[in-house]
């Protein structure tokens, strides 16, 4: 049984034209890192090669003596090990794949080397294989564009269909199809996915059911091609040598515009397609077009003939069943289902209270129609993406999910309630992911009937604006697990690492220490937030707290506490507890220290806070009491912390840059700085200076006690003047 994929492609668009060789020449003016799986050594290949021009690599096809090309076990090996060295290499910023024969881009699979296959699992593997390769094509940071002259049929499409653009001669020769189905097979590596939401359900039942030829002109029209080249006439070279040569020119200026973003991929549709497009996402119609086409293929075959009726069962599979669920409606769990709904994920969202799972849709309607008003998306296109999500109180339709996502409340126990109640109902492959930012994950896979599913997604907020996505994982989490992760990350447009298990560090506690500190020695939240802004921070520290939510920072700071002691002490948490006791959770609640009204821009503080800020008051400390000196102590304590982690785990030290940098508070701009020197805490580290960092933290060590204490490896670098933490 071939393993469907239903893949979401990541590219935004596509620019539309026939080029003339002028136009191209004005074009051409102006990752993730795979293992190697084959080790064939670059002097061996025989079917692919590539180079280098500028910035652009250049692939090609060409199997020896053939006047084709085909999917061979040795162009796959070869074309494998090819896009692992351009991914690895720094220096390619995007690629162009191409034919070095003239009127044969790919012309499919090797007949040969299917027929080779004893075992239906071996034809599995080989599927498979081509699927995994073609999903590292789509998902490559890197921009691929299809140089398509001749034919381009079967695999040969499912390659160009992967790619992030696809150019094409407009020449006779030149034709694309799904020709599989009058061979009795069907297309095995992620064409029956990716054909659909490319030309939409019709067509890509028309293609794949009949096998059809579709020339070069009208595949433009259809959205299967995104340019066209016109074929040169004859000169010192031939015309079709002539032809290749200008479409690799042409093709090279695309990729570099699409790497540079001067060229959009972005490709836009008439009114008839958009109107296709939002009737193919509602279910009741695409049960109507599957019973028409079931219908004829029936009355056709008179049932004999397996391939057709598979290839409509494959189609219905990717879009009816790949099913991600998302658990918690709240600021979190909203934003997940956002991105991943925004992404053609079909998505539930599930709540345990109506009004809470109101909020969240309400929010997921919020953030695709501010997209709507900034002329990205138009009214049609948001509803559209909307209809994918469903929203729920009960756990109806989870049998079907892949992906189950949580984002409920920073409880253990809570968490080990809704894991036992997801997998009651979820099929044996789901994956249940944590959106957990302070509970360790083999904590919470500790109840689990099969740990190796379980594995920690930390999305950051507002899950739509920030990129990043840790990844994070068990001893017992499985590959494939993780690889699925990282995989709907990419779906989602984020920038995925993948780490061990640890406590994921942010800025929250740091902020909620800061606050438990400064409110108590007398200083109101709206001068906290004053003072934290201008350092350079992008949102205040009483605001992100109400935003975040007052009961998940509680249970954050007080979960980290027990972990770590001292190390997270300062102030006290039973300030948060008092908040949250008197019902003061933040924006979500109408009031924490700030109220909140709809349509009120202009806050007020919260006068319930005063009663609970006089209950905790210290004496204040003018030594360490300054504007400069409440900023101080949540950098450097920031920065400690980073330090202690760049110690404590084998990450590369550009992982801990991106993860500090892209946290839900975000840094301020001079923690940033021009490549090749990444922001973040240690670029700061290195202008301000180790021996200064040290310095402010001995003195609010002396005040406040060992949650100051400077770690050795900053220690190390205070001692050593020349030593940088970027040299």
């Amino acid at each position: 049984m071939i393993r469907i994929v239903c893949s979401v492609s990541w590219h935004k668009g596509r620019q539309e034209g026939t080029l003339t060789r002028d136009t191209a020449a004005e074009i051409t003016e102006h990752s993730f890192n795979i293992c190697n799986i084959f080790s064939l050594g670059y002097a061996s290949r025989t079917h692919v090669s590539y180079d280098v021009k500028g910035d652009v690599a250049v692939i090609r096809f060409n199997t020896p003596n053939s006047k084709v090309n085909t999917l061979s076990k040795q162009l796959n090996a070869e074309f494998t090990e090819v896009m692992n060295e351009i991914w690895a290499n720094e220096a390619v910023k995007s690629a162009v794949l191409i034919s070095s024969k003239p009127g044969s881009f790919i012309a499919g699979a090797d007949i040969d080397m299917i027929a080779a296959c004893k075992t239906s699992q071996e034809v599995t593997q080989l599927s498979q294989e081509g699927q995994k390769m073609l999903e590292k094509i789509e998902q490559s940071s890197k921009p691929i564009v299809a140089a398509i002259s001749g034919s381009c049929l079967g695999g040969g499409l499912e390659v160009a269909i992967a790619c992030h653009y696809r150019i094409a001669t407009k020449d006779k020769k030149t034709i694309l199809g799904a020709p599989e189905v009058l061979l009795g097979l069907l297309p095995g590596a992620g064409g029956t996915q990716r054909l659909p939401k490319m030309v939409g359900l019709p067509a890509a039942f028309d293609m794949m059911l009949t096998g059809r030829n579709i020339r070069a002109d009208r595949a433009k029209k259809m959205g299967l091609v995104d340019q066209l080249v016109d074929p040169l006439g004859p000169g010192v070279k031939a015309p079709e040598a002539r032809t290749i040569e200008y479409l690799e020119e042409v093709a090279i200026g695309f990729a570099r515009g699409l790497a540079n973003r001067t060229v959009s991929a972005k490709r836009s549709k008439g009114l008839v397609q958009k109107i296709t497009d939002y009737a193919m996402a509602l279910p009741f119609v695409r049960q109507q077009v599957y019973k028409t086409v079931e219908s004829k293929v029936q009355k056709q075959t008179k049932g004999l003939y397996p391939a057709p009726l598979k290839i409509i069962e494959v189609v219905k599979a990717g879009l009816d069943q790949g099913t991600l669920a998302v658990l918690g409606a709240g600021l979190m769990g909203a934003g997940i289902a956002q991105v991943s709904v925004d992404k053609g994920l079909k998505t539930i969202l599930k709540d345990t209270t109506q009004q809470g799972l109101d909020r969240g849709q309400q929010q997921v309607f919020k953030g695709l129609n501010d997209k709507v008003k900034k002329k990205s998306l138009t009214s049609f296109e948001r509803d559209s993406i909307l209809s994918n999500m469903t929203g729920q109180l009960d756990y109806k339709g989870f049998e079907k999910a892949d992906m189950v996502i949580e984002a409920v409340f920073e409880d253990i126990n809570i968490k080990h309630k809704v894991l036992k109640e997801v997998e009651a109902v979820i099929p044996p492959h789901c994956i249940f992911a944590s959106n957990t930012s302070a509970l360790p994950i083999n904590q919470i896979a500790a109840v689990s009937q099969r740990p190796e599913k379980v594995i920690g997604m930390h999305y950051f907020s507002p899950v739509d604006k920030m990129q990043l996505l840790e990844i994070i994982t068990t001893d017992k989490t499985s590959q494939d697990t993780a690889a699925s992760a990282v995989a709907v990350g990419l779906k989602q447009g984020k920038v995925v690492i993948v780490v061990k298990p640890f406590y994921p560090h942010d800025w929250l506690p740091e902020i909620s220490l800061l606050l438990f500190l400064s409110l108590q020695e007398g200083i109101d939240p709206k001068k906290v937030d004053a003072i934290s802004t201008a350092f350079g921070f992008p949102v205040g520290a009483a605001t992100l707290i109400d935003e975040v939510g007052v009961d998940v920072a509680t249970h954050v700071a007080e979960d980290l506490g027990k972990a770590f002691g001292e190390r997270f002490g300062g102030g006290s948490i039973g300030l948060f507890k008092l908040m949250v006791q008197k019902g003061f959770l933040g924006r979500k609640a109408g009031k924490g220290f700030y109220i909140y009204q709809e349509g009120v821009k202009n806050r007020s503080l919260n006068s319930g806070m005063d009663e609970v800020l006089a209950q905790f008051k210290l004496p204040a400390k003018p030594e360490v009491c300054t504007d400069e000196d409440i900023q101080m102590r949540l950098v450097t304590r920031f920065v400690n912390e980073a330090a202690m982690c760049l110690s404590m785990i084998p990450w590369h030290i550009r992982q801990i840059q991106c993860c500090h940098l892209s946290r839900s508070l975000g840094a301020p701009p001079f923690f940033s700085t021009c490549p090749p020197v990444p922001p973040g805490p240690f670029r700061y580290a290195d202008s301000y200076g180790a021996k200064q960092l040290v310095d402010k933290l001995r003195k609010y060590e002396a005040v406040y006690g060992s949650q100051f204490t400077p770690c050795q490896l900053l220690l190390d670098y205070a001692n050593s003047p020349g030593k940088k933490f970027h040299q």
